[in-house]
């Protein structure tokens, strides 16, 4: 006796591939996206290095100019430089997040459906068989609800602490400017 047909099992694989196109296409976003910061980043380093060869070149002192160079810029860059890379981070995560609770909801569907069709038409005295089948998906997906209640909580913890105050990380009261 089979629960499932060809068909059933072909819509199943072409939607396994749907969903992997689609977390792969996810995650090349989010690599994309921090390809660019590092473009940008080494562009704008590039730059400071070419002003301060500039600046160096020009004065009678290169000792004036160094001393002149604060370090706080380059780690206010630094951290607004970590802030982008924690955004593309935490928006990637979301969106592969909303994929597999999207297949998570589907593929529980599917095995409620399978459970439900068992029980239908489990022979006479299997009843215990037919309860444990479905207190085991029951518990299943309460499990998989508390570790997503975890995962989120984790995640908003970890985005909020990151994205405190700028001056907190480097004593500096002011605002990094934004790109």
């Amino acid at each position: 006796m089979s629960f499932f047909t060809s068909d059933q099992f072909a819509a199943v694989h072409k939607n396994n591939l749907t969903n992997l196109a689609k977390l792969s296409n996810t995650t090349f976003e989010g690599i994309q996206k921090l390809t660019e910061l590092n473009l940008q980043a080494a562009k704008a380093a590039m730059a400071d290095g070419q002003a301060m060869l500039q600046a160096v070149s020009a004065s009678k002192d290169p000792g004036d100019v160094l001393k002149g160079n604060a370090p706080q810029p380059a780690a206010d860059k630094a951290i607004e430089y970590a802030r982008h890379v924690c955004e593309i981070a935490t928006q990637a995560q979301a969106d592969l997040a909303r994929a597999v609770e999207e297949q998570y909801e589907l593929q529980q569907r599917n095995v409620q459906a399978f459970v439900d069709a068992f029980v239908k038409n489990a022979p006479a005295g299997s009843e215990a068989i037919s309860a444990t089948l479905q207190a085991t998906l029951d518990n299943a997906t309460q499990s998989y609800r508390a570790a997503q209640a975890i995962s989120q909580q984790l995640t908003g913890l970890a985005s909020t602490t990151f994205t405190a105050t700028p001056g907190a990380a480097t004593g500096s009261d002011r605002q990094p400017t934004h790109r």
